[in-house]
């Protein structure tokens, strides 16, 4: 049986996973998330990415946004700014206590696993969702004026203050979550997701150990990238591989994936570039990567699992 391991994070993230669930039974799927963007708010633990995903996986993403519930009301964040409090973070009525659920288990000496277990099941979610990591690690933007929270640089600031560098904060002492390594041992074909390689695939990937894990991996591992035609698809994946001096295309997603993946899938906008990304030893597969609608993420982790099954 094919056993998957896909590593996710932010919008493509959890539309390939949502295609990649319709495809593949709980036994053959297991996504692991980045959780460098975890933060503090209103004193609850929210975790982003490890949010769009189970609401990808359950069904109930905001379609427009791609992120947050659908029909979600945002009264209680009404009422805490009339009260003084900050409201630049969009959290709605229903996102509340998804937070409220994981902060109450985190301080009742749950894991983050164990929290984010809890969770998806309770929503019915039979694929399992690990985050990358149960110890704190988090994304700082570096600007030219100050090191930013990543929330604070990418929500609050609309990522406008160039970018200077990213460091992961904790990561060298932060261990991968054992579901993590599990899986990763168990797993025959290994999905690196259309997310931001720079916030969402580095923090798993640069997890001590990891790495060398995905090098020694004996399945096929294969990657897709999030831009298309020099531009991201959803986020700041563009401007800031840009503002860091890396190859805003295919082929820079394609440079930061060398020793972890055997294929990378490109859009068919950018099949020109495909004998570049080759002469860097990965084997490049061409389609069509754009997941506006469910029957388009579902044709892309279809295509994904050709790749992987030939």
């Amino acid at each position: 049986m094919c056993k998957v391991l896909a590593l996710a994070g932010g919008v493509g993230g959890a539309k390939l996973v949502f295609g990649l669930s319709k495809t593949l039974n709980p036994k053959q799927l297991s996504i692991v998330v980045n959780t460098a963007d975890d933060t503090i708010f209103h004193g609850l633990y929210v975790s982003p990415d490890v949010d769009t995903v189970m609401y990808a996986l359950a069904g109930l993403t905001n379609k427009k946004t791609g992120w947050g519930i659908d029909g979600d009301s945002f009264k209680t964040l009404s009422a805490l700014k009339n009260y003084g409090s900050e409201a630049w973070f969009q959290l709605g009525d229903l996102d509340f206590a998804t937070h409220i659920k994981r902060t109450e288990l985190l301080r009742s000496g749950k894991s983050l696993s164990e929290a984010t277990d809890h969770l998806t099941k309770s929503l019915g979610i039979l694929h399992s969702l690990i985050p990358m990591s149960d110890d704190p690690v988090r994304t700082i933007a570096i600007t030219a004026d100050d090191d930013l929270e990543f929330q604070d640089y990418f929500v609050r600031q609309k990522c406008k203050p160039v970018l200077e560098g990213i460091r992961f904060d904790g990561i060298k002492q932060a261990k991968p979550s054992k579901a993590f390594v599990d899986k990763l041992s168990e797993a025959n074909a290994l999905i690196i997701c259309p997310s931001n390689p720079v916030v969402s695939i580095s923090p798993i990937i640069e997890l001590p150990g990891i790495k060398q894990l995905i090098n020694d991996f004996s399945g096929k591992r294969v990657a897709i990238s999030p831009i298309i035609a020099g531009r991201a698809v959803k986020g700041p994946a563009a401007k800031m591989m840009r503002e860091l001096n890396e190859d805003v295309s295919s082929i820079g997603v394609a440079k930061r994936y060398i020793g972890i993946c055997d294929w990378i899938i490109i859009d068919e906008q950018d099949s020109k570039e495909a004998e570049e990304i080759e002469k860097l030893g990965i084997n490049v597969y061409v389609s069509s990567t754009i997941m506006n609608s469910d029957q388009e993420k579902i044709n892309l982790a279809n295509d994904v699992m050709s790749l992987i099954k030939n």
